[in-house]
């Protein structure tokens, strides 16, 4: 992804409306891949007037999701037989998707408060999570 898909992909049609759903308390989060650093990405964070969440340069990625595509990897590479074409492996994927249960995702929403904590003490550096 490049700078400008993600300022005008991500940022224009998701993050923006998002935040203006959201209210004044809105606080983005990214990470530090190049195309989220991007002086075009700043400027219109800036012209959106939306606040960017601290990062530490060599932080970990906190963000519930990877983790949740993580718990979608391992059901895939667990199931018997595993899917052996593009039509089985989507299938799968959304299977899989249908039941991970709710309640490991609200855990990992509700697990950010103390993991940004935690990154944040470490510098950046590893953490227990």
């Amino acid at each position: 992804m490049t700078s400008h898909i993600y300022r005008d992909v991500i940022l224009e049609q998701h993050v923006r409306l998002f935040r203006g759903a959201m209210g004044a308390e809105f606080l983005f989060m990214d990470d530090n891949a190049r195309p989220h650093r991007a002086n075009i990405v700043d400027e219109c964070l800036q012209s959106e007037d939306i606040t960017r969440m601290d990062w530490p340069a060599y932080s970990p990625d906190l963000n519930p999701i990877e983790h949740v595509w993580d718990m979608l990897g391992r059901r895939i590479g667990a199931r018997q037989p595993p899917p052996t074409c593009l039509l089985e492996l989507r299938r799968a994927l959304l299977d899989e998707w249908c039941n991970i249960p709710q309640d490991q995702i609200d855990n990992l929403i509700l697990s950010m408060p103390r993991r940004c904590k935690a990154c944040t003490a470490s510098s950046g550096r590893h953490t227990p999570y």
